[in-house]
């Protein structure tokens, strides 16, 4: 953890103007990442519009498409519990919608009463807020489409819906993919802002404690961000036969995702009490080389989620300083504060030996006595 790279990682330019709009690379990146969900779409969409028009026999299955693009999506969360949530939203719409074409017929006062009707029935059968406007949109389109057969599109939609839960099992999005680069940045995000506490105690800079302590309060976001991506991705693992063998792998890195959310948590605790010390502009290395020695193992069981013969360098890294966390010993004579501050990271240590598959308890043991 060198000056260099903390003032580099606080003083970096940020494009902004013509140069921010006209980078392509965040452009490209979207791409490539939603490139297995587009396929997945464009598969389970033009599948269902083929049945519903070339099986069944309806001469414009729009719905039958639009049901499949729209429990699909693009979106982070891609469990077929969701999938499914939405596909039954629709065809909620869908079904209310028909019967007051087949009860009152078409007309603008007809549209109000069923969009009313739908979505006072969708926030009684679900909580989750899109299942109404999921609804909504349907009753709107079968509404003000020409109607053929009498619930000819109610078959449309669950037709849509099937293509979408098969594409899900058949044509899985890979959820490790997603949720390891959410993992990475949680690791990232922890190091970034242990870099600059780590630069504030050695310098006595409140300045960088302060900004230390913003950057660990970020990371809570990050943590949700992975906590989403992998439930989505276990649920589809269990869900998919392909992605099956991935469920034990997933299963660890939830376990490192517990770990790590209390550990930020207690980084964040930490920095307060760094921001707190570094008021009086005083230096002090010895818990900037602790705090630092404990990141470096951090960084191992970061590594280790896309390589578990990396954890037992991870835990030895991390108990190797883990061990030597008594307060009286590291610094004797030391004040209140600075006795609070390695205190703090004794349950930060305990963190991340958990994260690299310890028991609580035996973590805990790897503490000296205080």
């Amino acid at each position: 953890m060198s000056g260099d790279g903390d003032t580099a990682a606080i003083t970096q330019a940020v494009p902004t103007g013509w140069r921010a709009r006209l980078n392509l690379r965040p452009r490209f990146s979207r791409v490539r990442g939603s490139a297995l969900a587009i396929a997945q779409i464009t598969a389970a969409a033009t599948a269902a519009w083929a049945f519903a028009h070339y099986v069944i026999g309806h001469p414009a299955p729009l719905l039958a498409a639009t049901v499949t693009i729209s429990s699909l999506g693009l979106v982070r969360d891609a469990r077929p519990k969701r999938v499914l949530e939405t596909v039954i939203g629709m065809i909620v719409g869908i079904v209310v919608a028909e019967a007051f074409v087949v009860v009152v017929g078409p007309g603008w006062w007809q549209l109000a009463l069923a969009l009313g009707v739908t979505l006072l029935v969708a926030r009684f059968l679900s909580p989750y807020p899109p299942f109404a406007i999921m609804a909504g949109i349907q009753a709107s389109i079968v509404m003000s489409l020409p109607a053929s057969q009498p619930f000819a599109r109610v078959i449309d939609g669950i037709v849509g819906g099937v293509a979408a839960l098969i594409v899900t099992a058949l044509i899985p999005r890979n959820p490790r993919r997603e949720e390891a680069r959410d993992g990475h940045a949680v690791f990232a995000a922890a190091d970034s802002a242990a870099r600059t506490i780590v630069q504030a105690l050695r310098r006595g800079d409140p300045i960088r404690a302060a900004r230390g302590l913003e950057k660990a309060r970020g990371i809570a976001p990050r943590i949700d961000d992975w906590r989403a991506s992998l439930d989505s991705g276990l649920a589809v693992a269990g869900f998919s036969p392909w992605l099956r063998p991935q469920r034990a792998e997933l299963r660890r890195h939830h376990a490192v995702l517990q770990a790590m959310d209390y550990a930020t948590r207690n980084l964040r605790v930490v920095a307060r009490r760094a921001a707190y010390l570094c008021e009086d502009g005083a230096r002090r290395p010895v818990p900037a080389d602790i705090l630092a020695e404990l990141m470096r193992g951090a960084a191992l069981v970061g590594e280790s989620l896309d390589d578990i013969s990396l954890q037992p360098a991870a835990r030895e890294a991390v108990a190797a300083v883990a061990s030597r966390l008594d307060p009286a010993r590291v610094l004797p004579g030391a004040t209140l504060g600075e006795q609070n501050l390695l205190t703090a990271l004794r349950p930060l240590a305990v963190d991340l030996l958990t994260a690299t598959g310890m028991t609580s308890a035996d973590a805990r043991a790897v503490l000296p006595r205080v």
